[in-house]
């Protein structure tokens, strides 16, 4: 009853959002400033029966896993180094604010420089997912309960064991968390890059293609297919998450 219930909803809220944007589409009144649904749609169907299209998708996608597999480990080694050892974690420091506090397209620009529309989306993507992996983990490793720390002690438990035991499993919420904000953040930054610097297959180069050539409808459509994509991954990436989760709390 509960399913059927969020999916009645959940069908009432697709349903109000493309009544705002048949709305607002007729407000401008004009399908090359702003089309509704529609023609929209119609132009995704022809996409998606054309041979870029897979092509596209599925480069935007192996950039987007890449960048995570990328990322993840690193953050999460150099978040738990800096978590455990305050040295660590002030030597680290002005690395993560100095990333952190960079422009994304002034990231974009400069790497494009000796890196190339290829792989500046990767590069991208991971300095601006790598610190939000780093800080969830050091925050994890801040808020482990003390008095299990000095049990560990007392019982004297090596570093590695300690790490294991203790430290790991106390950070997966903050890890999980940390999972599901870099996956969002991953698909914004790689699509920005791929705008800018247009690799030859890629989501966002048929965004900037279809804009230079004031094909609205179609630049609807390739930002629909990314929001889709993104969305599908970010639900396959939580349902991985929630068993794993299960998983875990019961070993």
């Amino acid at each position: 009853m509960k399913k059927i219930n969020f999916i009645f909803w959940y069908a009432a809220g697709v349903a109000v959002l493309l009544a705002v944007w048949e709305l607002a589409s007729r407000s401008f009144g004009s399908a090359l400033i702003f089309p509704g649904p529609v023609p929209v749609l119609m132009e995704l169907a022809s996409l998606a029966a054309s041979q870029k299209f897979l092509v596209s998708v599925g480069s935007t996608l192996w950039r987007v896993v890449l960048g995570m597999l990328i990322s993840v480990p690193a953050g999460l080694a150099f978040g738990i180094a800096s978590g455990l050892d305050k040295r660590a974690g002030a030597f680290l420091q002005p690395l993560f604010s100095f990333i952190s506090a960079t422009p994304v397209m002034s990231v974009i620009l400069i790497a494009f420089l000796f890196l190339g529309a290829e792989k500046t989306p990767v590069f991208t993507a991971f300095l601006m997912v790598f610190p939000v992996m780093a800080a969830n983990s050091a925050e994890g490793i801040r808020r482990v309960d003390p008095q299990l720390i000095e049990l560990f002690k007392v019982y004297k438990m090596t570093p590695g064991e300690s790490l294991g035991m203790l430290y790991i499993p106390s950070i997966v919420p903050f890890i999980l968390g940390g999972l599901q904000s870099s996956m969002s953040l991953c698909w914004k930054v790689i699509v920005a890059a791929e705008v800018l610097v247009q690799p030859l297959r890629s989501l966002g180069a048929n965004m900037q293609q279809a804009k230079a050539r004031l094909e609205t409808p179609e630049l609807f459509a390739w930002t629909l297919v990314t929001v889709i994509c993104a969305a599908v991954l970010q639900s396959v990436l939580g349902l991985i998450l929630k068993y794993a989760g299960k998983r875990w709390v019961r070993q």
